[in-house]
Parts: C-alpha cells; sequence; structure tokens
C-alpha cells in the first residue's frame, strides 16, 4: 500500500510541477516570482498528499 502511495505523489507532484510550469507560461509570470510559485504549490500539494496518508493508514 505504502510503494502504490509513494509511487501515486510522485506522479500527482510530477503532473502539478507541468501544470505549474504551464500556469506560470500562460500568466507570464515573471522568471524571479517563478521559483515562489512553484515552492508554494509544492509545499500545499505536500502537505495535502501527507495529510490524505495519515488519513488512509489510520482509517
Amino acid at each position: 500500500m505504502t510503494a502504490f502511495f509513494i509511487a501515486f505523489a510522485l506522479f500527482i507532484l510530477f503532473y502539478i510541477n507541468t501544470l505549474t510550469n504551464t500556469l506560470c507560461i500562460q500568466k507570464e509570470i515573471p522568471d524571479e516570482k517563478q521559483p515562489k510559485v512553484f515552492r508554494t504549490i509544492n509545499v500545499l500539494i505536500t502537505i495535502l498528499l501527507i495529510s490524505s496518508y495519515v488519513e488512509v493508514l489510520f482509517k
């Protein structure tokens, strides 16, 4: 179960980063602000994935 969830989480993070890159290109976000956008989204998605894992683990 853990291996499946880790593989799923990595796929989700990769896909979210692809979507974030598309957002930055579409909205013409300056290059100096892009790392902050990526970091914020990655932290929030990681928190969401960890909380989902904990919920599944203790259910």
